[in-house]
């Protein structure tokens, strides 16, 4: 069966969404279009270049996903220079590694740029900062001068999941100068309407896959401290537009994976953990589909 998808951010517990992919894969599924933000961009990037969901949890388990962390080497090695490295780069760690680490990976099935994809069937969202502004790429480079069917999907990637203050951000070059971009998640972690058209109507079934308990199951956050309240503002903020988008209509066709107590930058995240993601990903997913396909109307089994 045809479908498209879209995947929620949510940095390292993205191993979730390749546990969900999976079992999607095993049940017959196949996505036509797919979308994302940060670690949604990144799973529906590997789907879109032909990687299986073995594929991505065998590529991720191979990692040493701390190699992907670059810190700017400091002229003189002294613990306040990171942060005057923050202030000025506006990141602890360059991204260079991730890129290249992306380019890597989809070279290998022979993806460089959007052109070696077929067209309209990857949507990444990435926010742009100068101009106060989401952009879904490869579409809207057109409106700063650049081809998108020549624009790297690795350089799409890393614009789609730069972390604030976790990673520099992308320095995008355009004849009115340099335009900032971060992540995708500030301004929309769930993409969800990317695949509505004007009358909010779908070409085909659209399933999505969002990292968090459904809202009305989600608890009450904890804010003691400035690092809690910073963690409660970004959540609250990446999470804002998706939710006036989602209702009890749209509800029906996601699959929420909780997973809200795993950090979204632990980098050095043991296998037993990921494995744990894994396992959560594919039991939310077997339950989503055992209610989703005897809910849509004309249903005939897998």
């Amino acid at each position: 069966m045809e479908i498209d998808g879209v995947f929620a951010g949510g940095g390292l517990k993205g191993f979730a969404l390749v546990g969900a992919y999976q079992v999607l894969e095993e049940k017959g599924y196949r996505f036509k279009r797919l979308a994302g933000t940060s670690a949604g961009a990144i799973i529906a990037s590997f789907i879109a270049a032909g990687y299986t969901g073995r594929e991505i949890e065998t590529m991720l388990d191979e990692e040493d996903l701390q190699t992907l962390l670059d810190p700017r080497k400091a002229i003189l090695p002294l613990p306040f220079m990171k942060w005057l490295h923050l202030y000025w780069r506006m990141g602890l760690y360059q991204g260079k590694e991730l890129e290249h680490w992306f380019f890597e990976k989809l070279s290998l099935k022979g993806i460089y740029s959007f052109s070696d994809i077929a067209p309209g069937s990857l949507k990444l969202v990435a926010s742009d900062l100068t101009n106060g502004k989401m952009i879904v790429l490869p579409d809207d480079l057109v409106h700063y001068g650049i081809e998108p069917e020549t624009f790297s999907v690795a350089k799409a990637l890393r614009m789609s999941c730069g972390i604030p203050f976790f990673f520099e951000p992308v320095r995008l070059k355009v004849p009115t100068g340099d335009t900032i971009i971060v992540d995708g998640g500030v301004l929309s972690n769930f993409p969800l309407w990317l695949f509505d058209d004007k009358e909010g109507n779908r070409e085909r079934p659209v399933i999505g896959m969002k990292l968090s308990h459904r809202k009305d199951e989600m608890s009450r956050k904890r804010i003691e401290n400035a690092l809690h309240l910073f963690e409660a503002l970004f959540s609250t903020m990446k999470n804002a537009h998706d939710d006036q988008y989602i209702s009890r209509k749209h509800e029906k066709d996601i699959i929420f994976i909780p997973v809200d107590h795993y950090s979204a930058t632990q980098f050095d995240m043991d296998d037993e953990h990921k494995d744990e993601l894994l396992r959560i990903g594919r039991l939310r997913t077997t339950v989503f589909l055992h209610h989703w396909r005897h809910a849509r109307p004309g249903y005939s089994g897998f």
